[in-house]
């Protein structure tokens, strides 16, 4: 008997890792066909990209609507009485802002610049909810002149307000944004007032105590990207508590309470394991973990219920056409119909981070902020017949940061051929920058399937607006 024999044992890898991925070992295992996107709310990708340029980011107004309207449905069916915001610093076009106003939203903006675009683009200065843990003198004023709701993050600033009180027309409507412990990791403690220490407590009865000032809403936004709705049902719980012990303390019932934002998209994160649809709760149960709280109070002591909501909404919306410009591969041919060839090759990349396909796009990182933290899918615009295989996405910047994937499975491609990142809606836009590049085009895809320029190309002239060249340094030759 050989004594140094040892049983099978289960290693720590199994249940680290989401079962799919035991596919990775067989090239028989997995789904043989990438999907494909051959159109965009109606519109071709291939009319698109020839009509717009790549790369082009691209948004299905249907969806959006579809977002808004089934997101309206979830709260109102549960709670009648409930105020809906765009988070306006997720994608601040002009005319996606349009579509939610057109939906009956309201905007919450978090800085003067963001409160002079949404005024701009028609928003009543009473539908604007004006948060942020800094508020330029200026826009407070304007702020507190247009009626807009200030929901106050810090000590500081409510010394500001309450200065730019004594020569307000009458009171100023007033929240206070406040953080607490919902059971979710990372505790959002940088803005607002505590709620465990008694801070914000100590606010509200600072305001209460201001003739020239109405406590308005009591406010709080968890995180983002928050998978758990049993947290939003903690917070509500815990904004309740804060309101009672505010009446009990003062008589004044508070009459908002705001549960921010952070709803999930479809977007998924690198390490999380897939489909969307069975990580990420629906809408429904966000809505039935914070309403069940508030039905529980007497009818007459059921506040309004305000909800700001950006990613939620937009992401899924959101697409970038991209075009391959070059193919870096490991130099192993795969003959067209030679599925065992195919196979061999995958299973090869599969074991051999060296052996990998990479396919360098026109768009980078400087146009996709998230993809640092997002798997943004990629959907070729063509069928192939061969299976998929592991491949490295890069972007055109001459960084070696520049990576949209570093793996993800594609047939080959390529140079030309297009591809479709999806869901890129929420923060690519606005954080997008020239870096070596000028940002591009935007289009808005109509219902009925017609794509309309929101936004032109940038050129030379936009980028270098604002610049001056000093006087000593000559004029241009």
């Amino acid at each position: 008997m050989n004594r140094r024999y040892a049983p099978p044992s289960i290693s720590a890898e199994l249940g680290a890792r989401p079962i799919e991925a035991a596919a990775d070992r067989s090239g028989f295992a997995r789904v043989r066909e990438a999907r494909v996107l051959r159109a965009i709310g109606g519109a071709p990708v291939e009319a698109l990209a020839a009509r717009f340029g790549t790369p082009l980011f691209v948004y299905a107004e249907q969806t959006l609507r579809e977002r808004a309207r089934a997101m309206r449905a979830a709260f109102e069916s549960r709670y009648p009485d409930v105020s809906f915001v765009w988070s306006v610093k997720t994608n601040y076009l002009n005319a996606i802002c349009a579509v939610f106003r057109d939906e009956g939203w309201g905007a919450e903006v978090v800085s003067e610049f963001e409160y002079d675009k949404v005024r701009a683009q028609g928003f009543d200065g009473s539908a604007i909810v004006y948060n942020g843990p800094w508020k330029s003198q200026p826009s407070l004023r304007r702020a507190i002149a247009d009626g807009a709701l200030i929901q106050i993050d810090n000590w500081d600033e409510l010394a500001r307000i309450e200065d730019l009180a004594e020569d307000a027309a009458g009171p100023i409507r007033v929240g206070l944004r406040i953080w607490m412990d919902c059971g979710i990791e990372p505790v959002w403690s940088r803005f607002g007032f505590a709620l465990g220490n008694g801070e914000a407590a100590r606010a509200a009865a600072r305001v209460i105590g201001n003739p020239r000032l109405g406590l308005h809403t009591l406010h709080s936004h968890i995180g983002t990207y928050v998978l758990s709705p049993g947290a939003y049902g903690v917070a509500t719980r815990k904004l309740a508590a804060l309101r009672d012990e505010i009446e009990a303390e003062h008589g004044h019932l508070v009459p908002c309470l705001n549960l921010g934002g952070g709803f999930p998209s479809h977007g998924l994160l690198h390490a999380m394991p897939g489909p969307a649809e069975r990580v990420v709760p629906p809408i429904e149960a966000y809505a039935d973990a914070i309403t069940a709280v508030l039905r529980r109070l007497p009818a007459k002591r059921r506040p309004l219920l305000r909800l700001e909501t950006g990613r939620h909404l937009i992401d899924d919306a959101g697409h970038l056409i991209t075009r391959v410009v070059a193919v870096r591969d490991a130099g192993i041919a795969v003959a067209a119909g030679n599925d065992l060839g195919a196979i061999a090759m995958k299973e090869q990349m599969l074991i051999s981070d060296a052996a990998r396909l990479g396919y360098v796009l026109d768009a980078g990182v400087n146009l996709l902020y998230t993809a640092a933290w997002f798997r943004i899918e990629a959907l070729p615009a063509r069928d192939s017949d061969l299976p998929p295989l592991p491949a490295a996405l890069y972007g055109p910047l001459c960084m070696a940061i520049d990576v949209i994937r570093s793996r993800v499975e594609l047939p080959p491609l390529d140079a030309g051929d297009l591809l479709t990142l999806w869901p890129v809606g929420a923060y690519n836009e606005v954080q997008s920058m020239q870096f070596i590049s000028y940002r591009p085009a935007a289009v808005l895809v109509a219902p009925d399937g017609t794509p309309e320029l929101i936004r032109a190309r940038e050129t030379l002239a936009d980028v270098e607006r604002g610049e001056a060249v000093p006087a000593r340094l000559g004029a241009r030759p």
